[in-house]
């Protein structure tokens, strides 16, 4: 039977090196495609990167109650994960990974069940993930700051998760992130 994963974690956590360490892996993982009411960037591709809809069509998809989780991150820009989607990825036989905040993790975690591994991936220490996004030196004191706080709230949900990777050894983190989604998804 095929699985879904949830990854959810703060920005700076690593988890986008964590989950593209676990698809090099060979373990049948695939991205499910989100939607979103954000108009496509570069080279983006309707049914690629995302599922791109008018703001008005996304609240068709919602009241309809077409999506496992969505979330209206600014007026009229939303995104979320299609139920549809999902289902379609699994009966093609593929594992699906959601990369995506812990609210929607959760919810997707609620509607699978013992099907889905929900993974929370945790800095060390609020203090580790400040350093970490000041080394990357891409953002202002400010913007820094208004991640950090994010980060203590979505670290707040984390005992909701199955398991928590934290990473603080990167090695020892693709170890046991590895073993985690190889033993559950061969239940």
């Amino acid at each position: 039977m095929t699985k879904v994963i949830v990854f959810s974690a703060p920005s700076g956590s690593g988890k986008s090196t964590l989950v593209q360490h676990l698809i090099e892996q060979g373990l049948n993982l695939h991205f499910s495609i989100s939607a979103t009411s954000r108009p496509p960037r570069g080279q983006e591709q309707h049914g690629v990167e995302y599922f791109f809809l008018s703001p008005e069509e996304f609240r068709s998809h919602i009241e309809a109650g077409d999506f496992l989780e969505y979330e209206e991150v600014y007026r009229d820009r939303y995104y979320g994960t299609l139920t549809s989607q999902v289902e379609s990825q699994l009966a093609a036989g593929e594992n699906v990974i959601c990369d995506i905040d812990v609210k929607g993790g959760l919810n997707i975690k609620r509607h699978y069940g013992e099907r889905c591994l929900a993974v929370f991936i945790q800095p060390p220490s609020v203090e580790a993930l400040q350093k970490r996004l000041e080394h990357r030196g891409t953002e202002t004191p400010e913007a820094i700051q208004m991640r950090l706080d994010k980060a203590e709230y979505e670290m707040s949900f984390a005992s909701q998760f199955d398991t928590i990777i934290i990473n603080d050894n990167l090695e020892t983190a693709k170890e046991e992130i590895y073993k985690v989604v190889n033993d559950f998804i061969k239940v």
